[in-house]
């Protein structure tokens, strides 16, 4: 297996048209890298230019210690895996996985042993002898996999790979994937917009946004401390709720006010947050996923003071959980991802009931969009 690293890398269309800008990154051996974001981020972009697929503007690529930039796709020594699965529909399962190692004139038994071991991790050992067109998805996505495994690259890319499955295969081929990473050790890049299968992938994980990388850090760091509010709204089911707001003093402590009701500001924040309102004003964006949000009545954390009054909109059941969907005066859609209860009773649609917040998972943005995280 190798390192890669991206040293500053642009790529520029014809037309001025940035698609990646300065794009940095260093990745261990054995290390699993997800590339994150909307559709048109830079992230199939980038990892085509790994690929040899794209040519690079600008920056330097190097795969093992050794400069790519001018070196063809084949003579890179990595493996891709796409979206479409790219298999030959006249020949085998066999043939699709063997067809790389003849090209290289490898000895008929190795080839044979090597596919035969890719088929039997994979579970499609009894489908060597099939075309394409007799495999369900899932089993073309491991023929994919299995011809990319063969090859025993230095280096697995993974463009979507599973985005044309449904969604109880793609939760299995996910964990497949993750078995097959572990027990490989490979590098391996890979690329979606499902941020779920961001989080359960990677190592670490790049969201990009515009071509630029907005956070690269493991999930979980992402995921409770998000560099700004682009990152913290992308990544999240239900994502993260954004309230607008003011910092007020009052009773020698911060507060949040919100408008209809005020929320006390954590210990943890307040230096970051005065400091920011005497520099910038008082106006401020408070960030609360929707399990830092409960009933009072029901609330696992502490209440006191951290209440606001919302309207119920709408109940989505999802089994042991539930997603509830208020409002405020000021705000329209605030969700609260809440246990049910045993009974199977749930709010009721139209309800106005004293809201929880938890105010020691709570976060702090500068306004705007892409607002940095304050605290």
């Amino acid at each position: 297996m190798a390192t890669v690293d991206l040293e500053h890398v642009h790529k520029t269309y014809e037309g001025g048209f940035e698609a990646v800008r300065d794009f940095n990154l260093a990745i261990k051996e054995r290390e699993f890298i997800v590339l994150v974001g909307p559709s048109g981020c830079g992230k199939s972009t980038t990892l085509r230019m790994i690929a040899g697929l794209e040519e690079i503007t600008s920056g330097k690529i190097s795969i093992g210690g050794k400069v790519m930039n001018k070196v063809a796709p084949k003579d890179r020594d990595i493996a891709m895996v796409f979206q479409s699965y790219a298999l030959y529909p006249h020949m085998t399962v066999y043939e699709n996985m063997a067809f790389a190692l003849k090209l290289r004139k490898l000895p008929k038994a190795a080839i044979a042993d090597k596919v035969k071991r890719a088929a039997d991790v994979l579970g499609i050992g009894s489908e060597l002898g099939k075309r394409p067109k007799q495999l369900s998805g899932g089993q073309r996505q491991r023929v994919a996999l299995g011809r990319a495994i063969v090859r025993e690259p230095r280096c697995f890319l993974f463009d979507e790979p599973l985005s044309n499955l449904d969604a109880k295969l793609r939760v299995e081929m996910r964990a497949e994937i993750k078995r097959l990473h572990l027990a490989l050790g490979s590098t391996t890049v890979y690329v979606t917009h499902d941020q779920e299968e961001a989080i359960t992938l990677g190592d670490r994980v790049v969201v990009m946004k515009d071509g630029i990388v907005q956070q690269c850090a493991s999930a979980l760091d992402i995921y409770h401390h998000p560099a700004n509010r682009f990152v913290a709204g992308f990544l999240g089911t239900p994502p993260m709720n954004f309230l607008e707001g003011r910092m007020v003093e009052d009773g020698g402590r911060l507060w949040f006010d919100e408008g209809t009701g005020r929320l006390p500001v954590p210990a943890r924040a307040t230096a970051a947050l005065r400091a920011r309102a005497a520099a910038a004003g008082p106006e401020i964006v408070l960030g609360l996923r929707p399990e830092a949000l409960a009933p009072a009545a029901a609330a696992r954390f502490a209440t006191a003071g951290s209440e606001l009054a919302m309207k119920i909109w709408l109940v989505q059941p999802l089994g042991a959980k539930m997603d509830v969907f208020l409002q405020t005066e000021r705000h329209s859609r605030i969700v609260a991802h809440i246990d049910a209860s045993a009974d199977g009773a749930a709010p009721a649609v139209g309800d106005t009931l004293p809201i929880a917040a938890d105010m020691e998972r709570a976060h702090f943005f500068v306004r705007g969009e892409d607002g940095i995280a304050l605290a």
